[in-house]
């Protein structure tokens, strides 16, 4: 692996997420309202809200309050809430393991089904084969979550099937089936899109790597379909999905939000509604902040694996 490069990746990765912060940071500065006349309700006066905004320390320079939160960014002190004056990191560790839990799951079902089924459908170009599985993919990707998470829950969690619950979430601790009941319906809704792109990409990229020359002079060697994919095809046929599932999986961290409503599961996206309609600035602030920080070092992630992949690609030139 190049050092030089990995340097860079990580430099322009932590650049990102300081850009980041400070874009968080103005645009909830921007938000109508305030948590002090919140809090305080219809019984606020003029001299109430002050006090409280002292408290609350909201009435420092934006500047220092700007800092504090840059510095917090890299150090995961964001502060008290608001409104339960509980640290965030308090109230975002376990909603965002959970929130964690269902993406991995999610993302682990393209990558056990969605590539296998990508690398079939190239392997058997223009057959019946790859005509069910593309026509797949099409439906998959014209069907947004919230309507896939609606179809699940009105077919698998009613009479007569009545298979899955309707929500929540079930820690591990209490038992591996009830755990993955309760992770299915939501991880699947949350797939379905990623799942075509994944199997679309995949598709594509193992078709042009096998019409590639070296794997026609590997066939020429008389090695087996199965040898010329497994050990020529697939490291560099598997680039552009790399990609394509770190790019999802910071995708499916912001769009969680509706997923987790539906399905009353109690991770990141219903923590930053709750926040948002308490104006409760460190959690939303930290909120928008940890899934956009998941997508760029899901990204530096890609660029590592892509050394593991293709050991050939010259990174220190890129």
């Amino acid at each position: 692996m190049n050092t030089l490069y990995l340097a860079k990746r990580v430099v322009i990765a932590f650049l990102s997420l300081f850009i980041v912060s400070s874009l968080v940071f103005g645009m909830t500065m921007a938000l109508p309202g305030s948590a002090a006349e919140i809090i305080l309700g219809t019984q606020q006066t003029e001299e109430s809200v002050q006090q409280v905004r002292e408290e609350m320390g909201l009435n420092r320079p934006l500047h220092v309050r700007y800092l504090d939160f840059v510095v917090g960014t890299f150090t995961l002190d964001w502060g008290q809430s608001l409104v339960s004056d509980q640290p965030v990191v308090d109230l975002i560790a376990p909603r965002l393991a959970r929130t964690l839990q269902l993406a991995l799951f999610a993302m682990l079902l393209s990558i056990v089904i969605a590539i296998p089924l990508g690398v079939i459908a190239a392997a058997d170009r223009d057959t019946i084969v790859d005509t069910l599985i593309t026509s797949v993919s099409y439906v998959g990707v014209s069907i947004p979550s919230f309507v896939s998470a609606s179809l699940l829950l009105l077919f698998l969690t009613t009479p007569p099937l009545d298979l899955f619950p309707t929500g929540g979430f079930v820690p591990f601790s209490e038992g591996f089936v009830p755990w993955l009941r309760h992770l299915i319906l939501p991880a699947v809704s949350l797939n379905v899109i990623i799942f075509a792109y994944v199997l679309r990409q995949t598709r594509s990229s193992m078709i042009e790597t096998l019409e590639s020359d070296y794997i026609r002079t590997a066939r020429l060697k008389g090695l087996t379909e199965r040898s010329v994919l497994a050990k020529h095809a697939l490291r560099n046929g598997l680039l552009p999905t790399v990609t394509v599932l770190a790019i999802n999986f910071g995708w499916m961290m912001g769009s969680v939000v509706i997923v987790e409503e539906i399905f009353s599961y109690p991770g990141m996206g219903r923590l930053i509604v709750q926040a948002i309609s308490e104006r409760d600035l460190p959690v939303i602030q930290a909120g928008i902040l940890v899934p956009t920080a998941a997508f760029i070092f899901a990204n530096l992630l890609a660029d590592i694996v892509y050394t593991y992949l293709d050991p050939r690609i010259q990174l220190g030139e890129q």
